[in-house]
């Protein structure tokens, strides 16, 4: 196994973003991350651009009897569905996939970490689906494609950027349902789904998975993600015995603390008093606050793809502001203990 990827070594005090970003050009979106995101870049998404790179068309790309519409839908031919198929775009060249590109050009010369990310098999088999392809082939289809996707992904990622470190995330809003009743599969089938999508790069690539939905703390830990980004909720205290597990084995979770929901304010304070008194109650429960704040990483809740520009430079500049927060004191965590 590379060492690279099997390392899990990050700075303190990072922020990253999710991937959707509102921007049309890709040379003003990659600048946008650059500039929000310097020491983790996440490769953008442009669905207002084209959308062929939103969530679903950009996964569902190259899939045999799928056609991505105009309007970013995907239609389903039943008599050309194959789920051993090869997918079509070895080399990520169409449309699905011009902020990835433009973001790759930017930071060919790189030798840190790099994110890019990747809807997941559950939210993709659901799609399917919908559409109109039977229970069990969608989410076989989805497991199939996912796996060769993630997989040619960080190969194209390390082919030109070869230096880097490469994250990779599968996004999973999906699995916030996954418990529900009358979900088409079961919570073990979404749990293989990821984590085999996952095993196929974790030689090569940290893994992480995102999902910004009310979740079950304990079925996404059990897909095995390196990073697990979840939005900041009272209730993960609740999982502060399972949570402090995970750090100690050198996990860390990327924290929604910006909402991308409604309204932010000028200030960080209320968001950095919410995420501290989360924190708090962690440690009561059991966690290492040291932990909590070494093995953390500053996001957004969700994508941005829905808001205007202006709005997105704030919500990243309150994610940087807190990242900048979390520094002083992951940094002064690990002088107090030596480090």
């Amino acid at each position: 196994m590379s060492s690279r990827a099997t390392s899990l070594s990050l700075p303190p005090g990072l922020s990253t973003g999710i991937g959707y970003l509102p921007h049309c050009d890709p040379g003003e979106a990659v600048e946008f991350v650059l500039r929000h995101s310097p020491r983790l870049p996440s490769a953008p998404s442009l669905p207002a651009r084209s959308r062929r790179e939103g969530m679903i068309a950009q996964a569902a790309s190259g899939l045999a009897g799928v056609t991505i519409r105009v309007d970013g839908s995907i239609d389903v031919d039943l008599s050309l569905i194959d789920p051993e198929a090869p997918l079509d775009d070895e080399r990520l060249s169409s449309d699905a996939w011009v902020g990835l590109r433009a973001f790759l050009t930017a930071v060919a010369d790189r030798d840190g970490p790099v994110k890019v990310s990747l809807t997941g098999p559950v939210t993709l088999g659901i799609a399917l689906w919908g559409a109109g392809i039977d229970i069990d082939l969608a989410f076989r289809i989805a497991g199939h494609a996912v796996r060769a996707r993630i997989n040619r992904l960080v190969d194209h990622v390390l082919s030109r950027v070869p230096q880097a470190q490469v994250v990779v995330f599968l996004d999973e809003p999906a699995m916030g349902s996954l418990t529900d009743e009358g979900f088409p599969i079961g919570p073990n089938e979404g749990i293989d789904l990821v984590s085999s999508a996952m095993a196929v790069v974790e030689s090569k690539a940290i893994t992480g998975l995102h999902c910004c939905t009310a979740v079950d703390y304990r079925l996404l830990l059990s897909t095995g993600p390196r990073i697990l980004s979840v939005p900041v909720d009272d209730r993960i205290a609740k999982h502060s015995g399972l949570v402090a597990d995970y750090l100690e084995r050198g996990g860390w979770i990327a924290w929604g603390a910006v909402p991308t929901d409604g309204p932010i304010g000028t200030s960080v304070d209320r968001l950095w008093r919410r995420l501290s008194t989360v924190w708090c109650d962690m440690a009561n429960e059991g966690c290492d606050p040291m932990l909590l704040r070494t093995n953390a990483i500053i996001t957004p809740v969700c994508g941005l793809a829905q808001h205007g520009v202006t709005q997105a430079e704030q919500v990243m500049e309150h994610t940087s502001r807190l990242a900048e927060r979390l520094q002083g004191q992951a940094t002064g965590a690990r002088i107090s203990v030596g480090a």
